[in-house]
């Protein structure tokens, strides 16, 4: 477990490749994302929002936006149609979550400009439960990071989550960070916890976001070229 300083950080730079919408059906459900691909790029991020989020999180697309300038392609999509979402039971099913998040990987495979490339997961909230999930049961991902995670709700799959994961937690964030603790001593791959100084749950406080898209680029740069 390593804590780290922190820092005021700063602002992704304005120059960013295009994106672009996109529809992944999923057992006749039509999911909305958002696909980002900066040229050469070194491998390409699902997001997995929490619960009451969306592809459309100024959080996870700030995130993003760091992840792009370091030659990650990112898929933000929302998990659940609109519809779906005013369920508060299918926010928090999670087997159902990484399902979608599995198709989503699938789905990728299909596009010429993405297939191919290494896979990474970025999970927040009870969406990195459904991340370490699909990641559990999917070949295809190489790499987690999960930001203010519950990842304690992914149960027994946690000691089958064998590629490198990077759990996020805030200092501030008192009992998810027991959560993550002990998460932590279940996953069978490679791991690591960051507790970032004084942020709470959602990293509001000034610099906590920037050290978290700062810690996540340098996981997935570290991981995803191995494969």
């Amino acid at each position: 477990m390593t804590r780290i300083t922190p820092g005021t950080g700063g602002a992704p730079s304005a120059t960013a490749a295009p994106e672009r919408s996109v529809i992944i059906s999923v057992n006749g459900r039509r999911l909305q994302g958002d696909l980002t691909v900066p040229a050469q790029s070194v491998g390409l991020v699902l997001f997995a929002h929490g619960s009451g989020s969306s592809r459309s999180s100024p959080r996870n697309r700030y995130v993003a936006r760091l992840l792009q300038e370091h030659g990650c392609a990112t898929l933000l999509f929302d998990l659940l149609t609109e519809a779906e979402a005013a369920d508060r039971s299918l926010v928090f099913d999670i087997n159902l979550l990484a399902g979608r998040l599995r198709a989503a990987t699938a789905w990728i495979g299909t596009q010429g400009d993405v297939a191919g490339l290494p896979i990474g997961y970025f999970g927040a909230s009870t969406g990195a439960a459904a991340a370490l999930v699909a990641a559990a049961q999917e070949p295809a991902v190489h790499a987690v990071v999960s930001r203010g995670g519950r990842p304690d709700l992914a149960g027994s799959s946690l000691p089958h989550v064998l590629c490198p994961t990077l759990l996020i937690v805030g200092g501030a964030d008192f009992g998810v960070i027991e959560l993550n603790e002990d998460a932590l001593r279940q996953l069978g791959g490679p791991k690591r916890l960051e507790i970032v100084p004084r942020a709470s749950h959602l990293f509001e406080e000034r610099g906590a976001l920037e050290q978290v898209a700062a810690l996540a680029a340098a996981w997935f740069a570290e991981h995803l070229p191995e494969v």
